[in-house]
């Protein structure tokens, strides 16, 4: 039998992409009571609690609190019984953020809009090439000479 691969809050940090003191604060408020410790207290991760760190930060990057990550942690351990609540938490937050994807995607087509604005701009050399009376004056001088049909 091998022996198990255990990392130290520093290489757990790493592979997760986390702070140390993140890690530190998630096991104070009660999210890793799986996480191992030596005798003297040493927090041991094993290659498993990857995973528990993958689904904290998806929770949390997503608006979820801290106190309902500790909620879904705790029904995680309490097994087959809460499978309902955890189901449920997912798609009440996947309609989360789906709603944050559409103000998001609504954000992205104002910065479209400015990057069109400034670059015309700044091919024109001028923000005046977005002046409104500019382009209809320009217009009236062109027409100006014209005769209009009936």
């Amino acid at each position: 039998m091998m022996k198990k691969k255990y990392y130290t809050i520093a290489q757990m940090a790493q592979i997760c992409n986390l702070t140390p003191h993140t890690i530190r604060y998630y096991d104070k408020e009660g999210l890793l009571p799986f996480i191992d410790r030596t005798p003297s207290g040493t927090r041991h991760f094993k290659e498993e609690d990857v995973e528990a760190f993958v689904i904290i930060n998806c929770l949390k990057e997503t608006g979820l609190g801290i106190k309902e990550i500790k909620t879904f942690m705790d029904w995680c351990r309490q097994g087959d019984a809460t499978i309902d609540k955890r189901l449920n938490l997912f798609l009440e937050q996947k309609k989360k953020v789906q709603v944050q994807l559409k103000e998001l995607k609504k954000h992205l087509k104002k910065i479209d809009y400015k990057i069109w604005y400034y670059q015309t701009a700044k091919d024109a050399g001028t923000l005046a090439v977005h002046d409104k009376n500019k382009c209809v004056a320009t217009l009236k001088n062109q027409n100006a000479g014209k005769v209009k049909l009936k």
